[in-house]
């Protein structure tokens, strides 16, 4: 049996005063839904959660929550850089077909246009200038790719491929 797909909505960051409040690097567009009073999410690692979010109010550009039974400081730092996660399938399509979930393109083929393959992608990075693909070549290397439609102008999820189309010296830096 396999686990379901899960993706992540964040990262808890440092603690927030003494109370057990957390920073959160948002890594979702439905913040408001996702870490509403009441939700519960899924943990990496596992044994960190679930957590179910107490309350959560952005303070400066910076979101700050608090999670039921974390009571202090000490607490909140035993949290730190854990990676929260939802279901998948808790999580409608999205209507735009240029917007992907990070569990879709993990596993896709990535090729160039003329159908060389340069390999498989294997994670997707979260910076902040943007997204990054990292692409594990045949040979081990792994070569970042900007996940950006003039680069990657090409996505077919159903047909396990995407298409890249380099600028002159990205295949050079892996």
């Amino acid at each position: 049996m396999t686990e379901p797909d899960r993706l992540t909505v964040g990262r808890i960051g440092k603690p927030q005063g003494i109370r057990g409040e957390v920073t959160v690097e948002v890594r979702t567009d439905a913040p408001d839904i996702r870490f509403a009073a009441g939700a519960v999410l899924l943990t990496d690692p596992v044994e960190r959660g679930p957590l179910t979010v107490e309350s959560a109010r952005d303070q400066n550009g910076r979101l700050v929550v608090a999670f039921e039974g974390v009571p202090d400081r000490n607490a909140a730092e035993q949290l730190r850089n854990t990676m929260l996660l939802v279901d998948a399938s808790d999580v409608p399509p999205s209507e735009d077909p240029d917007e992907f979930h990070d569990t879709q393109l993990m596993g896709l083929s990535a090729d160039l246009a003329d159908g060389t393959r340069l390999g498989e992608v294997t994670d997707v990075l979260h910076l902040p200038h943007g997204d990054v693909l990292v692409v594990r070549r045949a040979e081990g290397a792994e070569l970042l790719v900007p996940f950006v439609k003039a680069i990657v102008p090409d996505v077919d999820v159903a047909g396990g491929r995407l298409v890249v189309d380099p600028p002159d010296g990205l295949l050079d830096l892996a």
